[in-house]
């Protein structure tokens, strides 16, 4: 479904997409939203979203300005998603919410909760770092050849190179299908370099440690064991800031494609489900 966002708090935004999970959604009940990362979209969170969905929540699983369905520009920070972000909020009528962020889109959930603290009801950082640094190789790549930087992106966000399919459904194939949503978002943007906007947001974001001593929610870190996009210890420093003891699953980058069933379990525990 989409939402209608205000002209001063949707900044040139007009409409907004949620993917519900399955069910039309009601506010009424305890609602959880999902944020993707980097150069993806509202997919990648298809399978809890329609647990959720389905087990008595409200779902937003959404597509972020620029990406998917909803309209742009890109934002260029992590604050500005985050002011995005409350602005969906306050147009879905949802007063609080379970925040659940991968990547990029963990950073964004931790700004959204420090910057209204009493709309956050728990707080899930998926595959995150603090400071989420890109190299300069890697940004100079997107600048110049992005379907290169997607290539080397894809194959650092698995854990392995012929990884058995665990995201439920014969046939289905990690790398392949990974590579082929962040084509789709970065063909989507016709006067944007998607990747380079997003990674960029990603590497200038210095305020994860801040924006932790002000959230007042009980927090959940998940990172992945073999993750070699944000390594398990680059979330360290934000873990203790928040209290959180990291969750380590046996996956990459790709969480929830790699550990669908393992994620999903720590989600419900952090919804009290």
């Amino acid at each position: 479904m989409k939402f209608a966002l205000p002209p001063a708090a949707g900044a040139g935004t007009r409409e907004a997409y949620a993917y519900t999970g399955g069910r039309a959604f009601d506010a009424r009940l305890p609602t959880i939203v999902f944020l993707h990362g980097a150069l993806h979209d509202h997919s990648v969170w298809t399978l809890a979203a329609r647990w959720f969905a389905h087990h008595g929540h409200g779902v937003l699983a959404l597509d972020l300005p620029g990406h998917g369905r909803s309209d742009g520009p890109a934002r260029e920070s992590v604050e500005t998603m985050a002011d995005w972000l409350l602005a969906v909020l306050d147009a879905a009528g949802v007063a609080t919410a379970t925040l659940v962020g991968h990547s990029m889109g963990s950073l964004i959930a931790l700004e959204a909760a420090a910057r209204a603290p009493s709309r956050a009801r728990h707080l899930v950082l998926v595959g995150t770092a603090s400071p989420m640094v890109v190299s300069p190789a890697l940004l100079d790549t997107a600048a110049n050849d992005p379907q290169a930087a997607i290539a080397s992106v894809n194959a650092w966000s698995h854990s392995t190179n012929a990884a058995k399919p665990s995201h439920p459904g014969p046939g289905a194939w990690l790398h392949g299908g990974n590579v082929a949503l962040m084509r789709r978002m970065q063909a989507g943007e016709a006067t944007t370099n998607l990747f380079l906007t997003d990674f960029c947001a990603c590497n200038a974001y210095r305020g994860a440690l801040d924006a932790a001593a002000r959230v007042e929610c009980k927090s959940t870190i998940v990172v992945g064991k073999r993750d070699q996009m944000t390594m398990p210890k680059d979330a360290a420093a934000l873990a203790a800031a928040l209290g959180a003891a990291p969750v380590v699953l046996d996956a990459g980058h790709a969480l929830m494609t790699e550990a669908p069933d393992a994620l999903l379990k720590v989600l419900r525990a952090a919804a009290g489900v």
